[in-house]
């Protein structure tokens, strides 16, 4: 799965889709856009504190679209984090683990982790899938 393919699967098809499974390039790929478009949001954000000196209406708006953005961000994030979960059999539950000290760094590993050969009970292997109608592929 490319860049772009990532971006588009996790923020307009499955948006807020917590069922199902996240194949790794899926996972790390929408974690650097998320990174990247976080640090654009930041920059406006600081841009705007800057120019607000003159201008405090610049403070108002950067301050709108960095909430817009971080918040917008939450739910893909989560429900792709979840999936990824899912792929390695595992409970969406597990990402409560990020609220205990160095359970972040579990999770990482668990993210890195490979998945889970052939179907398990969160739906098929999504490396098996084909993109047009993201069903598995019979053919061998």
């Amino acid at each position: 799965m490319s860049f772009s393919e990532a971006v588009v699967t996790v923020l307009k098809r499955k948006y807020a889709k917590f069922s199902g499974r996240a194949r790794r390039s899926e996972y790390w790929w929408f974690c650097l856009a998320s990174i990247l478009i976080n640090a654009v949001a930041t920059i406006v954000l600081a841009l705007g504190l800057v120019a607000g000196q003159e201008f405090p209406a610049a403070i108002v708006v950067a301050g709108i679209i960095y909430a817009v953005v971080y918040f917008g961000l939450i739910l893909p994030s989560l429900a792709v984090a979840v999936r990824r979960l899912h792929d390695i059999g595992r409970t969406g539950w597990w990402m409560l683990l990020s609220l205990v000290p160095f359970g972040a760094l579990v999770l990482i590993v668990f993210a890195v982790l490979e998945g889970e050969q052939g179907t398990n009970k969160w739906g098929p292997n999504p490396k098996n899938a084909d993109p047009a109608y993201g069903q598995p592929d019979f053919v061998q």
